[in-house]
């Protein structure tokens, strides 16, 4: 009995060893099995590359059917799914890539990120507290740079001036602390340098408290002109300090000695003071008035000796007090972020709210010699902070941005030309702000942890003067009372538009339809009747915004999306695609997003969702200012695409063989990474 049974047990194990045997052959690719997905898996690479995203989900899906659980491949697939804006089933993908591989540390820093984005409010809040990132000193040994810098005016590109009141001299400073240019002033030299703004005609304005004039420089710091000069009359100065502009291009400017606000006109002309005591007793003048910002032309000032922050409208009449005296200790420079006024005050900023008048420490600078005489927040989100009385250069950051790092995304690799490789990159913070002004000195490439050769930095796609831009037309029946504004709007931002951008009009019905596409000198003369598209109740508005983004994604590098509409959608205008996945595939693909209201009544929250968080701006069509500056503003737009080409080392296998690629950027102590690869042309 013990005989069979023994037997018995030798077969089913035998039985089950086989069936084990077979399944697992079964399930293990065969070398045809990986032919043909190696051959998916390069056109997938090859279609992301191109920005066809959908093609490159089908061709990495199908090279998976072939070797299903391939982590490359699979996180190849998350890739294009986050692209085309599905972020939700991109974690999804990553997270199990992360299972088979759980030691990638890039690709879990990569979803904490993403998943951050997804949850994280604005950037920038009234409660917001920013920590030192680092410092650029004015001495350093026996090497001296600047002295006793007082203001700091950031610039789009992530440079800033700073004028330095000690040596007398207007500095350009990157955003790797390096002095790009120093400039002296007018032939005598500046005398004490105070303030610095740049004006609505693009130059700058420099304040001189000892020289008692106001200096007009060109927007590359070459000297120009004066204005003003010594004493207490009209038009004179004794002391100016600060300086803002309003929208009628007139120059305010704070007369400390004489205790008020001389206004000039945009050709500097006199035009009036004001400050002193109000008839009324609700305002008793200014004792020592320090800084000054203008927002929708009211006019707040700060009094340094009294600690108060008044504002009047601008013509000099005073309205109300906003911060109350004795509430700041000694008040200098008034900044504007975002509706907020940023203001230095002795070793802290303070961001307020003009509504409130309520005061919010933003940060500090520490105790002993610092004293915060100017701060602003600069193109890459940071507050840079002129401590006169440590004689440094403060870039302070937001502490999560600290310890995350970037978010670094390698969008697209040319090797048609390999050995030569062009790399075109993104750089963003945590919360898909790009970070500009980056240089050769940033960045460090390697090929399977080697580093290239003949690495060259080509430059930054911010440099670019010319933006392409799709509009899209809304076409519910809603619109037809506004064919002429249509018409007039589409003319106007046409004309202008750089001769080298292009333009597309698409006309978003219930199939949105490309109306246009080309040189925008063929919208000039712009009719609504020659649509294609009819009016309907009900369009298709989710479609219509990917199909520009389509467009512009595989057209150009510097894109934006331009919505004309009464400010109402239909119902159903975001029933395939969900707002949030819109906004994703835009955001995720570096292209802002814009509104152009044909009325002035409220605008629907989904319209007004996508423009916040996408870099855009909302206008009335018939704004006193017109809509020419529509797209200087969409032209200004931070953008932290740059472009290296090198040399590769590396073998391509005729073209069969996927080659690797890891790119770092360093800026002070944050850093970012990505990893991919690519393919060269067959031979």
């Amino acid at each position: 009995m013990k005989t069979i049974i023994s037997k018995f047990m030798c077969l089913l194990i035998c039985s089950l060893f086989l069936v084990c045997f077979v399944v697992a052959q079964a399930s293990s690719p065969t070398p045809a099995d990986r032919g043909m997905a190696s051959e998916e898996f390069r056109r997938g690479v090859q279609s992301y590359y191109r920005g066809s995203y959908n093609d490159a989900i089908l061709q990495f899906e199908k090279a998976l059917s072939y070797i299903p659980d391939e982590p490359l491949i699979i996180d190849w697939l998350a890739k294009s799914y986050y692209k085309s804006g599905m972020e939700s089933t991109a974690l999804d993908q990553w997270e199990y890539v992360s299972e088979i591989e759980p030691n990638k540390i890039l690709l879990q820093n990569k979803m904490e990120i993403i998943s951050h984005r997804r949850l994280a409010n604005e950037f920038f809040s009234k409660e917001t507290r920013y920590v030192n990132s680092t410092s650029f000193s004015g001495t350093e040994g026996e090497n001296f740079y600047f002295s006793q810098p007082i203001s700091v005016l950031p610039q789009k590109n992530g440079r800033v001036w700073v004028l330095a009141y000690g040596s007398n001299e207007l500095l350009n400073i990157d955003v790797n602390g390096s002095i790009v240019n120093r400039i002296r002033g007018p032939l005598t030299g500046f005398d004490r340098p105070m303030d610095i703004i740049q004006s609505k005609d693009g130059n700058l304005l420099v304040t001189e408290y000892a020289g008692d004039r106001v200096s007009k420089l060109s927007h590359k710091g070459e000297y120009l002109s004066s204005f003003g000069k010594k004493g207490t009359g009209d038009g004179e100065l004794l002391g100016p300090q600060y300086i803002a502009q309003d929208s009628n291009g007139n120059i305010f400017v704070t007369d400390f000695g004489n205790a008020r606000v001389a206004v000039f006109d945009e050709d500097f002309n006199f035009l009036f003071n004001f400050g002193k005591k109000d008839n009324s007793g609700k305002f008793a003048g200014f004792s020592g008035p320090s800084g000054i910002a203008i927002i929708d032309d009211i006019v707040y000032v700060a009094d340094n000796i009294t600690g108060a922050i008044y504002y009047f409208d601008n013509s000099g009449n005073y309205l109300d007090t906003l911060v109350k005296p004795r509430t700041l200790s000694s008040p200098e420079a008034l900044r504007i972020y975002q509706d907020n006024l940023l203001i230095a005050d002795g070793n802290k900023i303070y961001s307020i709210d003009i509504t409130t008048g309520a005061v919010y420490e933003t940060a500090r600078l520490g105790n002993g010699t610092m004293k915060a005489t100017s701060a602003a927040i600069d193109a890459n989100a940071n507050l840079i902070v002129a401590d006169y009385g440590a004689n440094e250069i403060n870039v302070m950051s937001r502490m999560n941005e600290l310890v995350g790092g970037f978010f670094v995304d390698i969008e697209k690799i040319n090797a048609e030309k390999f050995p030569h490789v062009i790399v075109d990159v993104r750089v963003e913070n945590r919360f898909r702000q790009n970070v500009v002004g980056l240089n050769d000195v940033n960045f460090y490439v390697s090929e399977e942890n080697r580093p290239v050769s003949d690495l060259r930095f080509e430059g930054s796609v911010t440099l670019e003067q010319s933006s392409d831009v799709t509009i899209i037309i809304d076409r519910t029946l809603d619109s037809a009372k506004y064919s002429s504004a249509i018409e007039n709007a589409i003319r106007e931002i046409s004309s202008s538009m750089g001769k080298d951008a292009k333009l597309t009009i698409i006309s978003s019905s219930n199939v949105p339809v490309i109306e246009y596409s080309g040189n925008p000198e063929g919208c000039k003369n712009f009719s609504i009747k020659r649509l294609n598209s009819k009016l309907v109740n009900e369009t298709s508005l989710d479609n219509s915004i990917r199909l520009a983004a389509n467009n512009l994604i595989s057209d150009s590098t510097k894109r934006s999306v331009i919505f004309i509409t009464s400010g109402k959608i239909s119902q159903n205008a975001f029933s395939k695609y969900p707002v949030s996945e819109v906004v994703s595939y835009l955001g995720n693909n570096g292209i802002s997003f814009s509104t152009i209201l044909l009325n002035q009544g409220a605008v629907d929250p989904q319209i007004e969702y996508l423009t916040s968080h996408l870099n855009g701006k909302t206008y009335y069509v018939y704004r006193k200012e017109g809509l020419s500056t529509v797209i200087d503003d969409i032209e200004n737009i931070p953008n932290g695409l740059y472009r290296l080409s090198y040399t590769s080392s590396l073998n391509s296998g005729y073209g069969r063989d996927y080659l690797p690629v890891e790119l770092e950027v360093y800026l002070h102590n944050r850093s970012g990474k990505d990893e991919t690869g690519y393919f060269a042309p067959l031979e």
